[in-house]
């Protein structure tokens, strides 16, 4: 991975940063080998050149699926693609044939399900997103197609997932070998089910991980030749037995002992446990629960995984008594005893702790203690007891505690093997390896090399296989690679295991001597491997080596070497244990052979591990490999957070990094041509003017580069470490000079444009200031004239003011004495007019007055009468009012009350029309009075002028002396009584008319209320009349079903116990109407003659009793060899339903006990269809069985149907369902007498309802089923016509270089005719089917049903490629895609709703998500707007992976924002913990949409009376009553 040296100011690089580990920057300065580096977060860094690698500026933003597209293949690009596809919740990511999968801690069941397992089924490698079931189906295609046996090797270090990602390899497996096993246990089943038991026993909580699997686990599934799974095996490896007596906090020993602590207290009494913090095996760590985690529910979880594995009940009580044992064994302390380095039990609590291991072990406490303080020495002449000091004794006890921990889990795996059975047959297997992680930890001991040294075993497997693959790719391609050199670790290895001379040899020499130490070990390694370039010895301590591995160099600690590499049994322990009463602990110490403890030799660790690496080694190379790295992202166990340096180191451990380095040591960089033209065509856009091939094209621009060593293979160029760097280089020069080019040209622009907007202003400012001159200039000529026309203005005023003063004062005295006299007459005047008026207003006033008074009294005494009766009247209404009763009495009263009140409203109209007429009246009496008063004061008047007169000559005659006149006063004092009896008269008057309009009132909203109840009562009524309707439907369905599966069984009771079936009954004969059997041939059917018919049928038991005995069994050959032809249609009406209705219901084979048509005719329906792939044929049976099974829907009834049908009908029934129920309650006789006596069937409604025997109603069910099986048929075989198509419509096809050129308008034209092609051929597909129903006359209904769900299957097939296909989520794509359901939606149009439906509505998954793809602005798009308007149809995770699986590769624009992408994750999180499905993918519904019913009320009335019969029918005499008669 050395750096390029094509490093320029402004290119963009990684450089090294001491948190990040990498980090991004552009470069400003460069200084002989520094490179100065101002980088993202704002610092500048400072690097040398060789550590300074190049950034692809142009990479998608949600990464590449595949590190091999990365245009450059080193750490830093590795790191930040990881990074970033972590970011979208994408944990997967492949490397070549190597999947990367890094723990996102948190539950992604949608990646899981069984609906994901379907779509990676069969898919090619890579074709999909990345996943751990690509890599689980390849490896089980691979075995299936080639026959050899496949291995998957999960690495990673603890808390990286391998377990789980194990656990889902299993699933996928037996999801595609799946098979039942013996007693309904299945072998997946009992393989998953052993993880929960292996966990318990073999997995602790670690610092990195809460359940850290301690041992390693290669589970081998067998597969017999169909691909079934016929056996499997586990096999473990370096369990870690230290663990059981020692743990360090804050970490936990195993999990069966806290399981066990947590057990239900019987248990726990029985085994004398407690808390767990008594026990000293578990008390040396504060940690004792996990979080999260329920140790009783663990516990129960765990003994339901034991019964699945198949340990019994007592198997499992003597395994929880050897744990317990264990755990009070580490409880027994020791004290120095009386003799010299000698040991006794401590106290009477460690006293009951060995009593209760002896006691749980079922062995003699006295031997027990023994063999814990004293050791048995054999010399030849005697045997000696040797006392063993505190220390040593305490050893004895951990030593015997490891051992017995190490049989209990070694007889664990053995039972899980014999549980589950091997195949010896097997001879191809899949094998998933679940192996821990490089370690390098603080303190490094035994385990650790162990660890380390299976992993250098596996790294070597590892650069073999991918070294194998670089191979099989450049051969492929068919290029030179001959040169390229193989990274090999096979030194570290020498080091390790080499005989004689390697650290474990040299370790298993030291163990076998009394006096080696730790010390005299670490020494004897200094010696021996001093000029070892791998092996290097620490400076500051004696007892401490390193080892420099492919993944860094580790420190080991030597102190503990010697005690953890021996492996074996003390002899006292084994004789204690050999002796248990218990057979299942003597089954943990079988006694050791003779021949084996006479030549017994040395045995360790270290040696048997490397025995067993060695057999899994030969295994994995006698298998074709898959690896799988899991990574862990962070050290606090937590979502959403990638620690870049965390991540590096463990792609060092895991080698990722390793295959990068060979990798980059052949070709690290690959490129399409089409992709290498496209990127850097801008190189020689002259090639790309010419009309050379691609590959040619290349190789030009290559040539022209002046590069060197790079290869052109057959599809791919591929370019050796630096060069794709060089490229961008240039690429970046020539950008850069179009760049400045374009640069050039717009500052141009822009200053040619800012020198005329200046030339543009200088002319605008001289015009504004000449034209502020001209202003000013012009201002001040017109204020000279204005001066003197204003001096003009004022003499003349002045002069003007002088006369006018003069002549207004003339004018004031003139006007004061003519004012003066005007005044003098005036007043006069005044005085005159207004004595007459006065006299004229007090005579009017009178008489008004007078006629109020009158017309007021009037008034008052009408509307005093009217509220009192209104009072009376609203007081009944308020009582009637507050009644309540039942909703019919109710209704009464309103009804009686309506009466009442318009009889009320009748006699107040009267009244009211009596009190108009007295009113006229008064009013005519009122005016008489008035115009006699009227006439009284004319003659007053007269008389008055006359004494004016008389006065007024008196006064001429006599002295000027006025008398008042009497009179007058009398008039104004009559006047001013009808003047206040008018106004008392108003007062009640007004009064009277308010209580009148209140009692008006209160009768209008009393009107208003009586009409509301009348409605809701009308209502009401109506919802009872439809509820009534509704519940007598339900009931004659309910009679019908009940009493037909009442006939069902009872047929089913009788049927004899030999078990012949209905096909080999005995056959009967029907014997058909004829004119000696009551039957009028002449066509003239009377009523009186049918009477008799139907009394002469009542009289005749017999004959009714056995209608068929005497049919002509050649009749029923006829029918079956008739209807087994293409009998065709007769006015859009299939001629063999109605041939076989017609036939049936004469025959009268639906009431008969016993037949062998029925099985006839099905057997010849079956034969027909037997062809599955003959569409017509199929299309002709569903439109036949369609309308035979409709016209028995409506025929036939079950017998007793009639005692359950209810009594009360409605007569108004006016649906179809309310003419079937009128024909059921009408007699099957009198109804059939006209049917089969008289001229046929005219139309539907005239069928009559039979009650039908077993044999009808069973072939009624076997036509249904026949109807379905042959709709399931059409159906899918459409499906299977139209999936490969859908598979090349959901990707648009790589446009070649020729349509990118310029003025290539032609070969554009082709491209998109050829893009559409695909969708073209589904339409042809779906018009075929549509015009094969078409012609053989299936129903509209069927039809709807058969597109409707094809569309949804589109739907599901494309919606979901597209959400499991990054390259799919494109803008072009979405064009491609979004024109292709264009032609879908014009087929809909054309295909019209009558067959296509609600079809196009099924597509709307499909439509809002390409919606989504080609709208423009995303990133301007709210949330809100995307879930409600934009694709309210789709679910968040549906929306959350469109949105960041989305690439724009045509225009390069980006997604919804990061705020849109962060709600949607939280929505998410939100509806992971409300236990709401997390699937984003869609399900195929493939039942069948239909039932019976829908048919028969879809399906039009049909007249079968007019079907003529086929010619082989017309000429037998018997088919008669088939031909059509004269009216």
């Amino acid at each position: 991975m050395a750096a390029p040296v094509n490093i320029i100011v402004g290119s963009h690089v990684w450089v090294e940063d001491p948190t990040l580990a990498w980090i991004d920057g552009e470069v400003f300065k460069i200084s002989g080998e520094e490179v100065h580096v101002q980088t993202t977060n704002g610092k500048t860094a400072v690097a040398n050149i060789s550590k300074v690698f190049p950034k692809d500026t142009e990479a998608p933003p949600g990464g590449v699926d595949d590190m091999t597209k990365l245009s450059y293949l080193h750490e830093p690009g590795v790191l930040h693609n990881l990074a970033m596809r972590y970011e979208l919740n994408e944990i997967y990511t492949y490397t070549g044939n190597i999947l990367i999968a890094i723990n996102p801690f948190q539950r992604l069941p949608h990646l899981y399900d069984t609906h994901m397992m379907e779509q990676y089924k069969g898919a090619a490698f890579g074709e999909l997103n990345p996943h751990v079931f690509a890599v689980a189906d390849v490896a089980y295609r691979a075995m299936m197609n080639e026959g050899k046996s496949n291995s998957i090797l999960v690495s990673g270090e603890s808390g990286a997932g391998k377990t789980e990602t194990t656990k889902m390899l299993m699933r996928y497996l037996a999801y595609l070998g799946g098979r039942s096993g013996v007693e309904g246990r299945t072998v997946e089943q009992q393989v998953l089910e052993s993880n929960p038991v292996l966990e318990a026993f073999g997995n602790a909580k670690t610092v990195r991980n809460n359940n850290s699997s301690r041992f390693g686990k290669f589970v081998e599934l067998q597969f017999d030749k169909s691909g079934r799974i016929s056996g499997a095996a586990v096999r473990t490896y370096l369990l870690e037995r230290s663990r059981v007596c020692q743990i360090s906090n804050p970490e936990r020993n195993y999990h069966c002992f806290y399981l066990l602590c947590a057990a239900p207290p019987e248990v726990k009494e029985k085994f004398k446990l407690g808390d767990p913090k008594s026990f000293h095996y578990l008390n040396q760590s504060d940690c004792y629960a996990l979080d999260g985690v329920d140790d009783a529910q663990e516990y129960i979880a765990t003994i339901r995984a034991m019964d699945v594995v198949g340990i019994s009940e007592e198997e499992q009580e003597a395994i929880f008594g050897v744990v317990a044992a264990i755990l009070h064994l580490g409880n027994v302390d020791f004290a120095k005893g009386s003799e010299v380095d000698s040991s006794v039990i401590k106290d009477e609590k460690s006293r009951f702790h060995l009593n209760m291991t002896a006691e749980l072990l079922k062995c003699d406490v006295k031997s027990l203690e023994d063999a814990l303080v004293k050791r048995v020495m054999v010399t030849p002449e005697e045997i000696i007891k040797r006392p063993l000091d505190p220390v040593a004794a305490v050893g004895s006890r951990d030593a015997l505690a490891k051992t017995i921990y190490s049989r209990l889990f070694d007889w664990l795996v053995d039972k899980i093997n014999s549980s589950i059975g091997q195949d010896p047959n097997s001879k191809q297997l899949i094998g998933v390896l679940d192996i821990y992680g490089f370690e390098s930890f603080k303190f490094n001991s035994f385990e650790q090399f162990c660890i380390n040294f299976t992993n250098e075993k596996l790294q070597q497997h590892f650069n073999q296989h991918v070294f194998k693959m670089e191979q099989e790719e450049y051969t492929k391609e068919e290029i030179n690679w001959s040169y390229i050199e193989f990274v090999d670790n096979q030194d570290v290895l020498d080091l390790i295991e080499k005989k004689p001379g390697g650290i474990i040899a040299l370790l298993d020499e030291a163990c076998m001597f009394p006096k080696s130490t730790h010390e005299t070990f670490a020494q004897k390694l200094f010696q021996t491997f001093k000029n070892n370039k791998r092996f290097i010895k620490p400076k500051l301590s004696r007892t401490s080596f390193t080892i420099s591995h492919y993944a860094g160099e580790v420190t080991y600690l030597a102190d503990l070497f010697l005690d953890k590499n021996k492996d074996y049994v003390v002899a006292e322990h084994q004789d204690l244990l050999t002796a248990s009463t218990c057979s299942f602990v003597a089954s943990l110490f079988p006694p050791p052979a003779e021949e084996s403890s006479k030549s017994s030799k040395f045995s360790s660790i270290g040696s048997r591990f490397k025995l067993q690496l060695q057999s899994l080694m030969d295994t994995l190379n006698s298998t074709e490999p898959h690896y799988i790295r899991c990574v862990k992202p962070n050290n606090v166990l937590k979502p959403a957070i990638f620690e870049n340096a965390n991540i590096i180191q463990q792609l060092r451990c895991g080698g990722v990094l390793e295959a990068i380095r060979i990798s980059c040591a052949g070709y690290p960089t690959r490129r399409t041509f089409s992709e290498f033209l496209n990127r850097f065509g801008v190189l020689a856009p002259e090639i790309l003017e010419g009309n050379n091939d691609d590959k040619v094209a290349c190789q030009m621009i290559l040539d022209k580069m002046g590069l060197k060593g790079y290869q052109i293979g057959k599809t791919k160029v591929f370019l050796r470490a630096g060069q794709m760097a060089e490229l961008d280089a240039r690429r970046a020069e020539v950008l850069g000079h179009a760049a400045r080019t374009i640069q050039r040209q717009i500052r141009t622009y822009i200053a040619r444009k800012e020198f005329i907007a200046l030339r543009k202003a200088a002319i605008m400012l001289q015009s504004h200031w000449r034209g502020i001159s001209a202003c000013k200039l012009y201002e001040q000529l017109r204020r000279e004239a204005g001066a003197l026309k204003i001096q003009k203005n004022f003499r003349r005023h002045t002069a003007r003011e002088s006369y006018l003063t003069v002549r207004s004062s003339t004018i004031t005295l003139q006007t004061g004495l003519r004012a003066m006299a005007a005044r003098n007459e005036f007043r006069f005047r005044k005085q005159t007019k207004a004595a007459i008026i006065i006299q004229a207003t007090l005579r009017c006033h009178a008489a008004y007055s007078y006629y109020r008074s009158l017309q007021k009294a009037a008034i008052t005494t009408q509307c005093g009468w009217r509220r009192r009766v209104a009072r009376r009247e609203l007081r009944k209404l308020k009582m009637a009012a507050r009644e309540t009763g039942a909703l019919k009495e109710a209704k009464d009263k309103l009804e009686k009350r309506v009466e009442e009140l318009t009889w009320r409203f009748q006699l107040e109209k009267r009244l009211r029309t009596d009190l108009e007429e007295e009113k006229a009246q008064e009013i005519a009496k009122l005016q008489e009075s008035l115009q006699a008063m009227q006439l009284q004061v004319e003659e007053a008047n007269a008389r008055v002028k006359k004494e004016q007169e008389a006065a007024r000559k008196a006064i001429e005659e006599a002295p000027p002396i006025i008398k008042e006149t009497p009179v007058i006063v009398q008039d104004t004092e009559k006047v001013n009584s009808l003047t206040a009896e008018v106004e008392s008269l108003k007062a009640s008057l007004q009064s009277e008319r308010k209580a009148t309009e209140e009692a008006g009132n209160a009768c209008t909203d009393a009107e208003a209320r009586n009409a509301e109840l009348v409605k809701k009562l009308e209502d009401s009524e109506r919802r009872v009349d439809q509820l009534q309707e509704s519940v007598q439907r339900l009931e004659e369905k309910l009679s019908n079903s009940q009493s037909e599966i009442q006939v069902l069984r009872q047929q089913s009771l009788a049927i004899s116990p030999t078990g012949k079936s209905l096909t080999t009954r005995q056959r009967t004969m029907i014997v058909p109407r004829t004119p000696e059997n009551g039957n009028v041939t002449n066509g003239e059917t009377k009523v009186l003659s049918d009477m008799t018919l139907a009394i002469s049928n009542v009289r005749e038991p017999e004959s009714e009793e056995k209608p068929q005995k005497c049919l002509n069994e050649k009749q029923q050959d006829i029918l079956i060899k008739c209807i087994s032809q293409n009998l065709g249609f007769s006015g859009c009406k299939p001629i063999a339903a109605c041939v076989i209705y017609k036939c049936l219901l004469h025959w009268r084979s639906f009431e008969v006990e016993k037949t062998t048509v029925f099985d006839r005719i099905i057997q010849t329906i079956a034969s027909s269809i037997e062809v599955q792939d003959n569409n017509d044929v199929l299309a002709y049976w569903l439109s036949n069985s369609s309308t035979l099974l409709m016209l028995l829907q409506r025929t036939l009834k079950a017998s007793g149907a009639a005692s359950w049908t209810p009594q009360r009908r409605r007569a108004s029934s006016a649906s179809l369902f309310g003419r079937m129920s009128q024909g059921l309650r009408s007699s099957p006789q009198s109804a059939g007498l006209s049917f089969l006596n008289g001229r046929g069937l005219s139309r539907l409604d005239d069928l009559r309802q039979v009650e039908a025997k077993y044999p009808a109603l069973l072939f009624k069910q076997q036509l249904t089923a026949f109807l379905e099986k042959i709709y399931g048929m059409i159906r899918d075989n459409l499906k299977k016509e139209i999936s490969p198509l859908i598979g090349l419509c959901i990707q648009a096809p790589r446009t070649s270089r020729a349509s990118m050129v310029k003025g290539r308008s032609h070969a554009n034209a082709v491209v998109q005719k050829a893009l559409i092609a695909h969708w073209q051929s589904i339409v042809k597909s779906l018009n075929r089917y549509l015009n094969i129903m078409k012609a053989n006359h299936v129903p509209p209904f069927l039809a709807r049903k058969v597109f409707t769900q094809i569309f949804s299957f589109i739907n599901v097939q494309l919606f979901n490629s597209l959400l499991l296909r990054r390259e799919c989520c494109s803008f072009s794509n979405g064009e491609y895609v979004k024109a292709g359901l264009a032609e879908l939606e014009q087929w809909c149009n054309e295909a019209t709703e009558e067959y296509a439906g609600l079809a196009w509505d099924e597509l709307k998954h499909i439509r809002q998500a390409i919606g989504f793809l080609v709208i423009h602005q995303k990133p301007k798009k709210t949330l809100n707007e995307i879930t409600k308007e934009l694709c309210p149809v789709l679910s968040i995770q549906q929306l959350y992976r469109i949105s960041t699986m989305y690439w724009d590769d045509k225009y390069g624009t980006h997604s919804v924002s990061s705020d849109v992408i962060a709600n949607m994750r939280v929505m998410m999180t939100e509806d992971t913990n409300n236990a709401v499905s997390s699937s984003f993918l869609l399900d195929d519904d493939s039942s069948i949409p239909f039932t019976v019913d829908d048919i028969s009320k879809s399906l039009q009335q049909i007249d079968i009376a007019d079907v003529d019969p086929p010619a082989l029918i017309r000429e037998n005499s018997g088919f008669g009553f088939l031909l059509p008669r004269s009216e």
